[in-house]
């Protein structure tokens, strides 16, 4: 899926944010299991994110996906245009970047993806049909060796079928140049080249049965019977309210699974809010794990924020990288418990829990600000704390690190509660969150509320 292109973190405060990024990887060896990577692995499945490159100096952004993901797919470092612009000239930059974080966290990484119709550097479709063979197994070939070891599966041939009622293949310099035989040419070379890799194919709109999943599932049907090397095969699931989960989901799932092949799903999205796109999240999850040969889910995206289609707010967190109520009905499917490491609304906790609170304004120029909130229990040992702050609009909280927000109606008030690493304190023990302000034309410093401890 192509994403559009996003905004870098502003240079004035990288250092902070890199900094911030450290401690809280550091953090995440000694972090609760109740994440969605960790409750996902407890099923035997990964729970993935599509990540990009770009943002993996952006703290917020890879302490969530460090803390909660065990899989990864780069959002378009792998696609042919990134990689091969020029014939013959690979550039796995970016793309070895997503890896080697990957690596360095114990994620699993899905290669995405080797032939495809989009994102295709001009060279490809003006070559001749001879020409044009020997460039696709030329790419699949270089690309999958670099990588040997380290791709656990690869997209291999991603939506090759036209939508609507026809079933027929989709239009594309490979299909119109080589024919339909071109798929089974791509996944033999891909075999030959790492044989260890499982090799998908990868598609969207079949997530139920219709005439398009019919054909996909004719055609893994042949590929199996005359034993065309296919391991898997992925659903995309992008959901809105016009395109929501099919009631056969499940069902369609099985039968793919039926034939000896693998299902994931591989882009999942789904656009809404509160408790409709809560229990939408939570079914696709059930059908998942009510399929045994569903080993996986990657949802498209971490933070709203960034999302390809981030005016749905599709995504498990919002810009903020609060969890939303998606993500607790993910979890709970998955069967975690959702303890974030402490922290409630202050009706409970453990008696003669104290804590107190302090606030420093770290950073500061023309346009935004760092803070640096320390908290610290008192005489007795705390499970959770509970902080908030107020801001002066137009003031707006651009990322927070070692912390989970949330926000009232209005925008202006954040509660802060632990991570799901610095919840419990020692007696007189202290630990810190801190964000990235900007400040829209105030120069103001947040209200900082009293601390509430459990």
């Amino acid at each position: 899926m192509s994403m559009p292109s996003v905004r870098r973190v502003a240079q004035a405060f990288a250092s902070a944010l890199l900094a911030a990024t450290t401690v809280t990887a550091l953090a995440h060896d000694a972090a609760a299991a109740d994440t969605l990577g960790s409750a996902a692995a407890g099923k035997g499945r990964y729970f993935g994110a599509a990540v990009a490159a770009n943002h993996l100096g952006e703290s917020a952004y890879t302490a969530t996906l460090d803390r909660e993901f065990n899989q990864v797919t780069p959002e378009n470092e792998m696609k042919w245009d990134a990689l091969e612009g020029t014939r013959n000239t690979f550039t796995f930059g970016a793309a070895d970047q997503i890896v080697s974080h990957a690596q360095s966290r114990g994620m699993k990484v899905r290669g995405h993806t080797l032939v495809w119709h989009s994102q295709l550097p001009s060279w490809v479709s003006g070559l001749s049909a001879t020409e044009l063979r020997s460039a696709m197994n030329n790419h699949i070939t270089q690309v999958m060796q670099h990588y040997k070891g380290k791709i656990h599966s690869w997209d291999v041939v991603n939506e090759a079928f036209q939508d609507g009622s026809s079933g027929a293949r989709r239009s594309s310099p490979f299909q119109d140049k080589l024919g339909s035989g071109f798929m089974e040419e791509a996944f033999r070379t891909a075999r030959a080249a790492d044989p260890n890799a499982k090799l998908c194919y990868n598609d969207y709109n079949t997530d139920g049965v219709n005439a398009k999943s019919n054909a996909v599932y004719a055609m893994v049907k042949d590929f199996k019977s005359r034993g065309v090397p296919i391991d898997c095969v992925g659903f995309q699931s992008h959901f809105n309210p016009a395109s929501p989960v099919p009631s056969d989901y499940q069902a369609n799932l099985q039968r793919f699974a039926d034939l000896g092949v693998d299902v994931q799903i591989t882009e999942l999205d789904i656009e809404g809010s509160g408790s409709a796109q809560a229990t939408n999240y939570g079914n696709v999850v059930k059908a998942c794990l009510a399929v045994s040969r569903c080993t996986g889910i990657t949802v498209w995206g971490i933070t709203d924020k960034y999302s390809w289609r981030s005016s749905g707010t599709p995504l498990l967190f919002d810009s903020n990288y609060a969890k939303k109520p998606a993500y607790d009905a993910v979890l709970a499917a998955l069967g975690g418990s959702g303890n974030d490491g402490g922290g409630d609304d202050g009706g409970g906790g453990n008696p003669g829990a104290t804590c107190t609170v302090a606030f420093t304004r770290t950073a500061d120029w023309n346009d935004g600000y760092n803070g640096e909130v320390t908290v610290k229990a008192g005489s007795a040992p705390i499970t959770g704390w509970t902080v908030t702050l107020t801001f002066t609009p137009p003031q707006k909280v651009a990322t927070l690190w070692n912390g989970t927000p949330s926000w009232d109606s209005s925008g202006s008030v954040m509660t802060v509660r632990p991570a799901s690493y610095n919840g419990s304190l020692a007696a007189g023990a202290s630990t810190s969150f801190g964000f990235t302000a900007m400040k829209n034309g105030s120069n103001t410093t947040p209200t900082v509320g009293t601390c509430t401890a459990s």
